[in-house]
């Protein structure tokens, strides 16, 4: 297959940048970027982070930190530093800066683990406990269970595997954030139902950071027991919209059509990143039920 030219990134890079154009068509090209990488990719998402949106801001540092390019460090910093910018941005770049894991950052991190936004302070926290882990996690990595997902995580997860004593822990406030994060992660990559009640009792536990990772990763598990407690979120108006917003993005990634009628009902919802969080999931449950995805599925599991 031949290597994609610099032109043709630049114009997925202008596609991106569009502001006429429809924000799914934008976040496609945000992902096909994250997908190619390089210098050229990464200054186009760059440029973004001047759009209005906070939803497409939060991805594009999303995307940033999974590609573990150091490249971005800086532009992440940056966002991070910038107070004018969404808390859900900001700790999105906190979080990204985690996940490129580079010691360089630590003295950063550390400046802001006392934020006054909690979302981005507890985002610094988890991050330097990543870095820290990766710095001296030895033999305990190599013992831990396979990520059956592709993403970078905040935590690595526990090696625990009864989802009884996972679940104790999950919803355990007296546990550090970073505790409760590993025992998550641990109950997604088990992914099943019994592991997924667990996890929905975690969308009523802790902060609003740790709520919205619990609804990140029902998502990422796409299991149909997940949908009544993500009903319930999205449903709530008095829930922090970075909660709800991530709520509706999983019900997209699931694609069922009781989710895809939940979804309609709050593409009119007053907060705009849960509104256009809507449009997106929406999109994501066309493509998800398309015959495309159903073909490129079956081969996958060929």
């Amino acid at each position: 297959m031949p290597a994609i030219t610099e032109d043709k990134i630049r114009a997925i890079g202008r596609v991106l940048n569009d502001t006429n154009r429809p924000l799914k068509e934008r976040f496609r090209a945000l992902f096909t970027l994250k997908n190619i990488g390089g210098k050229i990719a990464i200054d186009s998402i760059e440029e973004c982070f001047k759009d209005p949106s906070a939803l497409l801001k939060h991805e594009l540092a999303y995307c940033l930190g999974q590609m573990q390019d150091s490249t971005a460090i800086p532009i992440l910093t940056a966002v991070l530093e910038d107070t004018s910018q969404e808390p859900m941005v900001r700790h999105e770049a906190a979080e990204a800066l985690g996940a490129i894991g580079s010691p360089e950052v630590i003295q950063l991190l550390e400046k802001y683990c006392q934020d006054p936004v909690i979302e981005v302070a507890e985002t610094c926290q988890l991050a330097l406990g990543r870095i820290k882990w990766l710095a001296s996690s030895g033999e305990e990595e190599e013992k831990l269970p396979r990520n059956p997902y592709t993403s970078v995580d905040p935590t690595p997860p526990s090696p625990e595997t009864d989802v009884s004593i996972l679940k104790k822990t999950l919803v355990d406030d007296t546990k550090s954030l970073f505790e409760r994060y590993r025992a998550m992660f641990a109950l997604r990559n088990l992914n099943t139902k019994e592991s997924t009640l667990a996890l929905g009792e975690g969308l009523k536990s802790g902060s609003a950071l740790f709520r919205h990772e619990v609804a990140f990763v029902l998502g990422q598990m796409q299991n149909e027991a997940s949908v009544p407690f993500l009903k319930e979120s999205l449903e709530d108006c008095s829930e922090n919209e970075m909660v709800r917003h991530e709520c509706a993005e999983a019900l997209g990634a699931i694609a069922s059509s009781e989710c895809f009628e939940i979804l309609e009902r709050y593409l009119k919802d007053d907060k705009r990143v849960v509104k256009e969080s809507c449009e997106i999931a929406l999109d994501m449950c066309e493509y998800e039920n398309s015959p495309e995805f159903q073909y490129a599925d079956t081969l996958l599991k060929v």
